[in-house]
């Protein structure tokens, strides 16, 4: 592998040209540990829209950072994010948690960070905090043994950067497209320190104006190059061409394998300058990694370019771990690696190539329909709505008015059961507890704190999807839930785990081998098959 390029001469090359449902549960007490040899540095990869089967999909391409992680590390096969709302903001709260979103109470993008009490530094058009989440996570229980622990997260999104590591004020940047650069919000500094000041004025994703992403191979992909139902049939063939006006180049990078790479150079400048990991006490470098995710909405999982993505995204990983190794011991280093979620075929590629049909479905027509109808009679239009799959009901105010929300409810239910592409239309409440043979009812019921009033939950038929991208995740379907989980490092045995597991195992087992007690209930379990 090679090392990352140093930063100035990164900047000089991207100006070139061309080129069973389980109840919380308290963790067992760690092991007494050699602190002399005890980790001084976990750092958690968390790879935005990474399904389960991409690693060996591809794996004969792989020779970077995704082949030495995999091979050399406890590569989980079977694991999942076993939540139903398979999304960003959701599945980054569970990764250093160890608890579903019906504990973290981070259910739903849209109500992940957005908070106008904490505005972006130098934007105050955005604003984002951790407000909504609720208890701790690794970095929480690692300071509470050693308040000297440090934490940096970087990711492009701010939900990537904010929630792995929770409430925690610690240092949390993420891109800032308008400005072309990384920031954080006044929840965590009022003004940016000098380090990523120095990086910002590098100015790398302005540099990528004029240039084209082109495949990394010369041959080599089996995926068709001219596909017109990917991107909304524009802009769908290689090369594709940034825009020659920087301020738009980083607007657009954002949907191209160079965001990666910036993001995953600024943790390491983080690293250097604030001496991330150098000990004697053990550190936290979280880094969401949301290229995957870009190019999978716009192109999908069957694309060229998705295939293109995750062998840059191979290749860079493999730079960064080469640098970080060089600036640290490795073998006092642990990383576990993840993603938020997964994604569906796209339906169209999927019915052509199968012959089952999928529909794309709009329940909104359905849903204003009722409001109108209950307007009328006297219940406030907010008294009931749809979100990402749920339908909120608030009785009291259905009481005030008169209207009997069950009978509401039943209704609604029978006419969505009745939409093409629905498969199921449960009453939250009603769902069974003995899960181990319904995952959309086990994975519905971790999902929703018992005090939003979530009524109902729809769930759409396998491939069938929300929206008009080309790829879309969110569904309690495994497509969507399944992803890798991998650790790495000298506590690790290597090898293939094919067992089922969850993303919420990961921070009870990094807990554990860092030998910190866990001081909150949990979802996870520590994977002790996993452990020398």
């Amino acid at each position: 592998m090679t090392r990352l390029l140093p930063l100035a001469t990164l900047a000089a090359m991207l100006a070139a040209p061309g080129t069973a449902v389980l109840a919380q549960r308290a963790a067992p007490a760690p092991p007494a540990h050699d602190d002399s040899r005890a980790p001084t540095l976990v750092v958690l990869i968390t790879v935005d829209q990474m399904r389960g089967d991409y690693i060996d999909r591809f794996g004969d391409q792989l020779t970077g950072g995704l082949a030495r992680l995999s091979r050399e590390g406890a590569f989980y096969t079977n694991a999942f994010q076993d939540h139903a709302i398979t999304e960003t903001a959701p599945g980054h709260a569970s990764t250093l948690s160890g608890r579903f979103p019906e504990h973290t109470g981070i259910v739903y993008n849209s109500a992940g960070v957005p908070d106008p009490q904490a505005p972006v530094i130098g934007d105050s058009s955005a604003n984002a905090s951790p407000f909504r989440f609720r208890g701790g996570t690794l970095t929480t229980w690692m300071r509470i043994k050693d308040p000297y622990t440090r934490a940096l997260s970087v990711s492009r999104k701010d939900r990537g950067a904010i929630l792995p590591l929770g409430r925690a004020h610690q240092s949390v940047f993420w891109y800032d497209p308008a400005r072309g650069r990384f920031s954080t919000s006044t929840y965590y500094a009022d003004t940016l320190p000098t380090w990523l000041r120095d990086f910002n004025e590098l100015h790398l994703p302005e540099h990528v104006a004029g240039r084209a992403w082109t495949p990394l191979l010369d041959d080599g992909y089996a995926e068709p190059d001219s596909v017109r139902v990917e991107n909304h049939g524009t802009d769908f063939t290689f090369p594709h061409a940034m825009p020659a006006d920087t301020a738009k180049a980083a607007i657009a990078i954002q949907d191209t394998p160079w965001m990666d790479q910036i993001t995953l150079e600024a943790a390491l400048a983080g690293v250097r300058a604030m001496k991330l990991g150098a000990g004697p006490h053990t550190d936290v470098l979280a880094v969401s990694l949301s290229s995957t995710d870009a190019i999978g909405h716009r192109y999908g999982t069957e694309s060229r370019e998705l295939h293109d993505q995750i062998l840059r995204l191979d290749r860079s990983l493999g730079a960064f771990l080469d640098t970080l190794f060089t600036l640290r011991d490795s073998s006092r280093v642990i990383i576990a690696l993840t993603a938020d979620h997964g994604v569906a075929p796209t339906p169209e590629r999927y019915t052509a190539r199968t012959h089952v049909p999928t529909w794309r479905v709009d329940l909104r027509p359905l849903v204003e329909t009722y409001r109108r109808t209950l307007a009328a009679r006297g219940v406030a239009p907010d008294a009931f709505f749809y979100e990402e799959g749920m339908v909120f009901a608030d009785r009291p105010r259905f009481a005030r008015a008169g209207v009997r929300p069950d009978s509401v409810l039943a209704a609604f239910a029978a006419d969505a059961r009745r939409v093409p592409g629905v498969q199921r239309v449960d009453r939250l409440a009603a769902l069974a507890r003995d899960t181990l043979r319904d995952p959309v009812a086990r994975r519905w019921i971790h999902q929703v704190p018992p005090d939003l009033p979530v009524a109902l939950v729809v769930t759409l038929r396998p491939y069938s999807v929300f929206g008009a991208s080309t790829g879309v995740h969110g569904s309690p379907h495994d497509y969507d839930a399944h992803v890798p989980i991998i650790f790495w490092g000298a506590p690790f045995r290597p090898g293939r785990y094919g067992r089922f597991v969850r993303v919420v195992d990961i921070a009870p087992t990094l807990a554990w081998v860092t030998g910190t007690p866990v001081t909150e209930r949990v979802d996870g379990v520590v994977l002790r098959d996993a452990l020398r």
